[in-house]
């Protein structure tokens, strides 16, 4: 709070924003600021309304010590000024009696003799005030399940009980019973009483997040694992974070150690490390505290102790360490909640959690399956496992390596790998073998491989200076023709950087400047390809596989150079290569090669459109391939005649060599036979054959594969992709889980990782949370991202779509002013990158929400929405630009009916729809523009006949449309039309 409310006005819309705030620290902080402010007033009214909130910020923030002296001085002003107690205050007073029964249970400081005495307080007060002692019996029910004794007596006594007007909500009594159950040893039971809650029939401030963590083992252990699956997204995120929840975020990390899903668990033990220092009720640390443990041990029992885990504030802490401490903690307090009950129970229960046994192997729960090793610390990326056993000698490695290199096998890295580690120890004695040759040689050889690594990287800079080094270490060795290769491939890789200057990963340079810089590129390559033939030319007596190699990498500039200029003309130098490469490899006998120059035929022949003649390519590749080899080229011209296949509308044909692209490629190291690729077209093959599951599969598939390969750009790209597909399907928690386990990356959150994509992934984020109904969550996002956008001057496009996504959540939210501030920054950004339809709906739909929420007080607002709209459109006119439903003239038309129609002013209304009608034009075949129309002269009729009350000429408009709606076969909308009349019949 910046300043002190100096009225008693300002009082009260500070508590209202206060009040929109989540609990926590900010929250309470302020409640303690406005309580103080409302004492300065001398009123008892704005005292009571600031304790109130300070009382509800306490509570929900999890500082039970607290809540009760708040609740003193409320009583202490009920006995002193009962009259000021209006009806609603007087309830709340009493309902929060419930709320101290239960701050004084979380203490273990407070003997239980206290706690029997403020149940003999509340039942007094009841009494005393006439009310219904139902809400008492259910505390000292409460009371009983903590100290665990006399439940069943207790329980009788509560649920054979009337619900009345201070009773629970009913979902925390559905809750309560649930326990009870579940408690007797009776699952099924439980779940059945539960079902409303699950269901989301029945909520509260905390359900159904709390009854969610308790029934997710339950319904395990009924076998319900999908339902168990489900609830579990949808309940963490109900209760993540929040102080007050601890205890479920135990169980939840609980349910995870128990599912195979330890990694998970201790993914969310990370996101809640705020609750080891923010959550001061020792009852929700106890709990918080087992489900940690339950963890811990499991991740420890499964031999990872030394993983790093989220902990206490002031150390590092390893699984090992944290569980020893946990366990110390957990343990006290158990023993002094027993102490103070003169009962086991805590213990019992406690030894009970610790004491389960895991209840599946392995259960699915998010889009983002991880083992406990993807989560320890990132090693150097592991060496490729080999196909057959390496050589134990240093002379055999070498030679095995080179062997397999001059054939082009993906099993020569991980020789060069191994090498490389023998190389670089302290201890390495190069062998004295003739053909293992001088350590220069093999020097030279790694620095070639190392380049070749770093240009999978599209680290091209880095890769050409490795191929300078290693063509010097070549050349000291004796090896012109490995030197003038080495060099070739610096040359191309230093045509593929980057100009200085130019844009970052993800920028979109357009019209001239985007020309200009491919004109720019493609000359790079021209150059690149007159000192390639240049070196070809003076190499001579070279090995036939290197100077293969050199015509290769001719093709390959001449084949940038086509993807760079985009010119059709420059199809043929490649092609002309490529028969060069084919030739020379067919008389030498070098199928890798040859392969390579048919792949390399069939992608010019799609990269000019020529789909056909790149298919008849594509399978003769295929089928050469299986003939004579080599094996590893086969998943790669399998994923090429896939992508042809799909260009030529033939999804499953394109599946089907996809799929066995897939299946090839798992018999080879996934870098070689570049596995993520495939998975993402047979994600594609799979959408267009109308199985978006198994497109999901595919998509998560190849980005876990770019994740183990480094490439995490790739790897985040893909799974932005499987998030927005997901949510396209609905599964909106799948959705959600999936980026709040992608965005709490380490390099997401000290932003090393592309700011684009991470906006795209929170952009993703916020309409799940808006489609999921979480509205508060999901208005705090879009605020954020118009906020960052509005600095993005290389796209105002994109800022102009948040910031009108942004405006139409405030204005459901009913906060206008801040939806007009809103709106005005897109209108501003739209006016540099035009987005006509997309803010024509945004301002559209803010003007029927401020009609439909405020009638005629909201009219000038909604107005002046509309006004814009029509700008737009206007602007959309000018330009020609076209709608893809009806037109922003005739949306706008409607609108203004329908908004006029909400504030009363039924003349401009009708005259509106009328003028809709004119544009949408009579309806004709379209299904689509009849239903249009039909509701267009439905909301005409209405309008005319019930507000207007012209009740003849309503209906004999309506009459006409249903009938030319039944000449054209439009049943239902010519239905809902004489349904329409009948009832202005029947009002006449």
């Amino acid at each position: 709070m910046q300043t002190p409310p100096q009225t008693t006005d300002e009082l009260y819309e500070a508590l209202r924003e206060n009040d929109r705030l989540p609990y926590g620290r900010t929250r309470t902080v302020t409640a303690e600021e406005l309580a103080e402010a409302a004492e300065l007033f001398g009123e008892p009214v704005p005292l009571i309304h600031a304790l109130l909130e300070l009382q509800e910020a306490y509570t929900y923030g999890s500082e039970p010590r607290k809540s009760p002296v708040v609740f003193a001085r409320l009583l202490n002003l009920f006995d002193e000024q009962p009259e000021v107690f209006d009806d609603r205050l007087r309830h709340q007073l009493f309902w929060r009696f419930k709320w101290v029964a239960g701050a004084l249970r979380s203490l273990p400081e407070i003997p239980l003799a206290a706690l029997r005495q403020w149940l003999t307080e509340m039942r007094d007060r009841y009494e005393k005030a006439g009310l219904d002692l139902q809400p008492y019996y259910g505390q000292a029910y409460r009371l009983a399940v903590h100290t665990g004794e006399d439940t069943v007596s207790a329980y009788e006594l509560w649920a054979g009980r009337a619900r009345v007007p201070l009773s629970d909500c009913e979902a925390c009594e559905t809750c309560d019973r649930a326990l009870h159950h579940l408690a007797s040893g009776d699952d099924e039971r439980a779940l059945r009483t539960w079902e409303p809650v699950l269901a989301g029939k029945e909520s509260c401030q905390e359900e159904p997040a709390r009854s969610i963590s308790h029934a997710l083992l339950p319904l395990l252990r009924t076998g319900r694992t999908d339902e168990a699956r489900r609830l579990h997204l949808a309940g963490y995120r109900g209760c993540r974070r929040n102080p007050s929840m601890a205890g479920e975020v135990g169980r939840h990390l609980e349910f995870c150690a128990l599912t195979g899903n330890e990694a998970r668990g201790l993914e969310l033990l990370a996101e809640n490390r705020n609750l080891f220092d923010e959550v001061d009720s020792p009852l929700e640390q106890l709990d918080l505290l087992t489900g940690v443990e339950v963890l811990l041990a499991r991740v420890e029992a499964l031999g990872h102790g030394e993983l790093p885990a989220a902990g206490f504030p002031g150390r590092s802490w390893t699984v090992a360490t944290l569980r020893a401490e946990v366990r110390e903690r957990a343990d006290d307090l158990a023993a002094r909640f027993d102490a103070r009950n003169g009962t086991t129970a805590h213990s019992d229960r406690r030894g009970a959690r610790l004491g389960r046994a895991p209840l599946l192997e392995s259960l699915e729960l998010t889009l983002r399956p991880r083992a406990l090793e993807d989560v320890a610390p990132a090693p150097a990326a592991p060496a490729p496992a080999p196909a057959e056993t390496l050589p134990e000698s240093p002379a055999d490695l070498i030679r095995r390596a080179r062997e397999l290199d001059e054939q082009g096998h993906p099993d020569a890295h991980a020789c060069w790998a191994r090498l490389r580690d023998l190389v670089s120890a302290r201890d390495y004695v190069h062998p004295d073998d003739p053909e293992a040759g001088p350590l220069v040689r093999l020097r030279a050889d790694l620095l070639d491989e190392e380049a070749t690594l770093a240009e999978r990287r599209d680290a091209h800079e880095d890769a050409a200076a490795l191929y300078e080094e290693a063509a010097g270490l070549y050349e000291d060795a004796g090896l012109t023709g490995h030197a003038v290769f080495a060099r070739a491939s610096a040359v191309l890789a230093g045509a593929q950087v980057p100009p200085p200057g130019a844009d970052a990963e993800g920028a979109r340079p357009e019209g001239a400047e985007a020309e200009a810089r491919a004109a720019a590129q493609a000359a790079r390559f021209t150059e690149a390809h007159a000192e390639l033939v240049r070196l070809h030319e003076q190499a001579s007596g070279i090995a036939p596989y290197l100077e293969a190699r050199l015509l290769r990498l001719r093709v390959s500039a001449c084949g940038l150079r086509l993807q760079a200029s985009g010119d059709g003309a420059q199809a043929a130098p490649v092609l002309a290569e490529a028969e060069l490469l084919y030739d020379f490899a067919t008389r030498h006998g070098l199928t890798g090669q040859i392969a390579a120059a048919r792949l390399l035929r069939a992608t010019t022949h799609a990269m000019t459109g020529d789909l056909p003649a790149a298919r008849a390519e594509a399978d003769e590749l295929v089928a050469l391939l299986r003939t004579d080899g080599p094996a590893w080229h086969l998943p790669r011209a399998l994923s090429l005649r896939g992508k042809i296949q799909l260009g030529l509308g033939d999804a499953e044909a394109a599946h089907a060599s996809l799929s066995e692209g897939v299946r090839l490629a798992a018999e080879w190291p996934a870098e070689a036979v570049d596995a993520p690729n495939l998975h993402g077209e047979l994600a594609q093959a799979c959408m267009h054959l109308g199985r978006p599951d198994e497109a999901l599969r595919h998509l998560t598939r190849s980005a876990e594969l770019e994740l183990r390969a480094g490439n995490r750009f790739d790897a985040f790209c893909a799974y932005s992709n499987a998030a927005q597909l997901s949510l396209d399907l609905d599964r909106i928690e799948d959705c959600i889980a999936l980026l709040d386990s992608l965005l709490v990356e380490p390099d997401v959150v000290d932003g090393e990782l592309d700011d684009r994509l991470v906006a795209q992934l929170r952009l993703t984020r916020a309409r799940a949370l808006r489609a999921g109904d979480d509205l508060k969550a999901a208005t705090a996002e879009f605020v954020a991202l118009a906020a960052e956008s509005a600095g993005w001057d290389d796209d105002p496009g994109s800022h102009a779509m948040i910031a009108a996504e942004t405006a139409v959540l405030l204005g459901e939210a009913g906060e206008f002013g801040k939806a007009r501030e809103a709106v005005d920054q897109a209108l501003a950004a739209h006016a540099r990158d035009p987005r006509f339809e997309m803010l024509s709906n945004a301002l559209r739909e803010l003007a029927r929400l401020q009609a439909h929420q405020q009638g005629p007080e909201g009219l000038t607002g909604a107005r002046a929405f509309l006004d814009d709209a029509g700008r737009v459109a206007d602007a959309a006119r000018a330009v020609g630009f076209e709608a893809h439903g009806r037109s922003l003239d005739t949306a706008l038309a409607y609108e203004h009916g329908r908004v006029n129609a909400y504030a009363g002013a039924y003349d401009e209304a009708l005259a509106a729809l009328e003028k809709a009608l004119g544009l949408l034009g009579e309806p004709g075949e379209d299904a689509g523009l009849a239903g249009e129309w039909a509701e267009c002269v439905r909301l005409a009729g209405v309008v005319e006949g019930v507000y207007l009350e012209r009740t003849a000429p309503a209906l004999a408009r309506i009459g006409a449309a249903a009938d030319r709606l039944t000449a054209l076969g439009h049943t239902e909308p010519a239905e809902e039309l004489a349904a329409l009349a009948a009832r202005l019949r029947d009002e006449e």
